[in-house]
């Protein structure tokens, strides 16, 4: 027994040569939904950081998600493809993008934006903490209506069997990131930043947010396909695995640099 996988288009708008497939429309959800959630926040918590100061940090984060999630793909996840291809790193259109590149590629470009307006970097990081998991959340029901980065073989009865998984009913591990990266980690630093003004506590929020991402991430990759290219790694741990132990080991040491910064200052 299995649940009906919906066959949604992947393309959501078609008009003549003019393709808007659901994953653009996830990307651009995400980065606008996160722009407005920040102004709220940063209206309340960091009245420094204006509209103008904010649209600008869109766009750099933006070029920091694109390059940053396409080239930590290509070098996370097919290295040996794309070295003797290489001009297929520039074809986004055909998909392949990574987390945690992405995250790598956000986070150099806030390091340079915030040099450039000589900014204070964790105030800006830490709202940018914030409001990613819109992105992510919208990114995961992207994958899942793509029919792709679907989990294990299951024999539960909420297996569904992929179009391209084959004929054996498998996690929707999509939805369960969706869920837990998406709106879970969404809801717990919306409250931490309310109910105990997180964002006075430089680096508190980024270090929160990367324990709860490299957390969750490393409990769905348990019921997530491995990627072809690679399968299990090292004590049967996944690349994605991999790639989030050393955040979830960042976010405690800053979650206690930022406590103990804060009580020295409350002294």
């Amino acid at each position: 027994m299995s649940l009906p996988f919906p066959q949604i288009d992947p393309i959501a708008i078609a008009i003549g040569p003019l393709v808007i497939r659901w994953y653009a429309l996830a990307y651009i959800a995400g980065i606008l939904g996160g722009l407005y959630y920040a102004r709220y926040l940063c209206r309340r918590f960091q009245p420094r950081f204006t509209n103008a100061i904010l649209d600008d940090a869109i766009f750099w984060a933006t070029l920091g998600i694109i390059f940053g999630g396409r080239i930590g793909y290509c070098l996370f996840y097919k290295p040996d493809y794309y070295l003797l291809q290489p001009w297929e790193i520039f074809y986004l259109w055909h998909g392949g993008m990574s987390f945690h590149g992405g995250f790598l590629g956000v986070l150099l470009a806030m390091i340079l934006f915030a040099r450039s307006r000589r900014l204070p970097f964790w105030p800006l990081i830490d709202v940018a903490a914030c409001v990613t998991p819109i992105g992510l959340g919208l990114g995961r029901i992207a994958n899942f209506i793509n029919g792709e980065l679907y989990g294990r073989v299951t024999d539960g009865w909420w297996g569904m069997i992929f179009p391209n998984g084959g004929p054996l009913p498998r996690h929707p591990s999509q939805l369960y990131q969706a869920a837990l990266e998406g709106l879970v980690m969404l809801a717990v630093l919306a409250y931490l930043a309310h109910r105990t003004r997180m964002l006075q506590k430089p680096a508190m929020a980024s270090g929160v947010f990367l324990l709860l991402y490299g957390g969750f991430r490393c409990l769905v990759e348990f019921v997530r396909e491995p990627d072809d290219f690679l399968g299990l790694l090292a004590m049967g741990l996944s690349m994605g695995q991999w790639l989030s132990l050393p955040m979830i080991l960042a976010g405690l040491f800053l979650i206690y640099r930022a406590q103990q910064n804060h009580a020295s200052l409350s002294r």
